[in-house]
């Protein structure tokens, strides 16, 4: 049985992709900072351009990844672990989905839990309904699920499997160039490898503010509603510096301690605050608009994945389908990089299982109890959930909450795990710039974190301060573009080596008959 080369971990030393890419995210910042309006016209240009050309592009590529996907696992390659084949699971289950969950989009649980449905609700996707009926409702929530599900998960494993059986089974740096080398031979070590990692670093770096300026932007509003804080960038730039200082120490103490203990502690009270608003919400109507959600979601799968909008809906596309795509793209490598991390020993049928299947069901069922709570509000009771997510999405979650007994207490829950998931998201995010720009090392220097977490809370103020959310939507789009091409590569890529792997190229996978009495051997250990 082939047993692959175990990693060894690479000299910590900085080199040409470090200096580059800090160079590269301090002239962003100075552009941002003392020329806001060119930032904005460029980034507005590019935007159109980029979504009116090649928006489909988005599309058709996360639809390919997620039937990539479907072939490995289903197939003789699911057999492969991601390390050695003696290789076991570092963390347990529960530890592992906890991390993935809190890690990586848990902030989005909170921020657009109730915003979207509700907004969907009252203005539905491509008029596919009428305003407030009950087909609108269904329809906002398949939609939800949409941005939320197995299209953002199927990016993100992509990047996640390539990179561990690049790290953890050929014993490579635990970086994206080098899972090029079956299409790019040596030039992966060259200039061009070298250029795709720096890339990289840029598109993770801006998917990762856009979730710092909601996360302060949900931060802000919380405490506009509840205590009556003065709302504004002050507030907000303030919120940013305070959370980047205590997620760069978290990032400092490991992954073992800070971004572990964080990712399990913030998933105990979301599945608290989840089981409240199931149990003393509308339970009734959220199990049935879940029930019918997902059959439209099934029935209409294709259709919904390749509808580009191509009738007068391009602003709509930018703001919803375009925008989290491009997003989920941009946290492609971040992603990839920490599920690398914290799944070796895994098999990837397993890992297609668990990180497709998981954290979809985790979203469409959050998302169904708080938008469905609020859509039911708005649509048998009178509601005012809508027009509070209309005059500041921020205050869709706080007004839902305020339909239920204890607004108070939930409310504040709801914003702890809002500063617990901003935290552990950009702590992980942090580990992994470090990592990224350090030559792949698994133990990044603390100096090297420390200026990674103060440049993503710059950035993001930066951001914040030039434009607020359309800037953070724009500069996210328009960076994710060329990160695209990487995607596709990656799986081309990951496919020739998958197919040469010892374990599927000498043991063909075969059903051996059994005597009986005898315990069948299990075929991945």
């Amino acid at each position: 049985m082939a047993r692959a080369s175990t990693p060894t971990p690479p000299a910590n030393r900085l080199g040409a992709v470090f200096y580059t890419s800090v160079a590269l995210c301090a002239l962003f910042v100075l552009w941002a900072t003392l020329f806001t309006d060119s930032l904005d016209a460029v980034t507005g240009a590019a935007l159109n351009w980029i979504t009116g050309t090649f928006g489909w592009v988005y599309l058709v590529a996360s639809l390919a990844m997620l039937g990539f996907l479907v072939v490995l696992a289903t197939s003789r390659f699911g057999r492969i672990r991601l390390g050695a084949d003696t290789d076991r699971p570092e963390f347990s289950t529960l530890s592992w989905l906890a991390m993935i969950l809190a890690a990586v989009m848990g902030i989005g649980l909170v921020s657009y839990g109730v915003s979207e449905p509700i907004s969907h609700f009252v203005t539905p996707p491509h008029a596919l309904a009428q305003p407030g009926t009950k087909h609108a409702a269904v329809v906002a929530m398949q939609y939800s699920f949409f941005d939320w599900g197995l299209h953002a998960w199927a990016i993100f494993a992509v990047f996640g499997i390539a990179l561990g059986y690049s790290t953890h089974r050929k014993g490579r740096k635990g970086l994206v160039s080098p899972m090029l080398r079956p299409l790019l031979g040596d030039r992966v070590e060259g200039p061009l490898g070298k250029a795709i990692d720096v890339l990289a670093i840029f598109a993770t770096l801006f998917g990762t503010t856009t979730s710092l300026g909601l996360g302060a932007l949900q931060i802000n509003g919380g405490l506009s509603r509840l205590f009556g804080v003065s709302g504004g960038t002050g507030t907000q730039i303030l919120i940013i510096a305070v959370v980047t200082l205590l997620f760069t120490i978290s990032a400092i103490t490991g992954l073992h301690k800070g971004i572990r203990f964080l990712s399990e502690t913030s998933m105990g009270l979301a599945v608290l605050l989840f089981g409240f608003v199931l149990l003393l919400g509308p339970t009734g109507f959220v199990l049935n608009l879940l029930v019918e959600s997902l059959g439209q979601y099934a029935g209409d799968f294709i259709p919904m994945s390749l509808r580009t909008g191509i009738f007068g809906e391009l602003e709509w596309m930018q703001s919803w389908t375009y925008f989290m795509l491009a997003w989920w793209i941009s946290w492609g490598a971040f992603v990839g990089v920490f599920l690398a991390r914290i799944s070796k020993g895994r098999t990837i049928r397993e890992f297609v299982i668990a990180v497709l299947g998981v954290p979809s069901a985790v979203f469409f069922l959050w998302f169904t109890a708080f938008g469905g709570s609020a859509i039911f509000e708005d649509a048998f009771r009178g509601g005012q959930v809508a027009q509070a997510a209309a005059q500041d999405s921020n205050n869709a979650i706080f007004a839902m909450l305020e339909t239920l007994p204890w607004p108070t207490v939930t409310s504040l829950i709801a914003m702890a795990l809002v500063l617990l998931f901003f935290i552990s998201g950009a702590d992980a995010n942090t580990f992994v710039l470090s990592m990224l720009s350090s030559d792949g090392h698994p133990r990044p220097r603390t100096s090297v974190l420390a200026l990674w977490g103060g440049l993503t809370g710059v950035t993001a103020i930066v951001l914040l301060v030039a434009g607020g959310l359309d800037a953070l939507q724009n500069t996210v789009i328009v960076t994710a573009a060329p990160f695209v091409l990487v995607m596709l590569a990656l799986a081309v890529s990951l496919w020739r080596e998958l197919r040469q792997d010892p374990l599927v190229a000498t043991v063909p996978e075969k059903k051996e008959p059994v005597a009986v009495g005898t315990v069948p051997k299990d075929p991945e250990v």
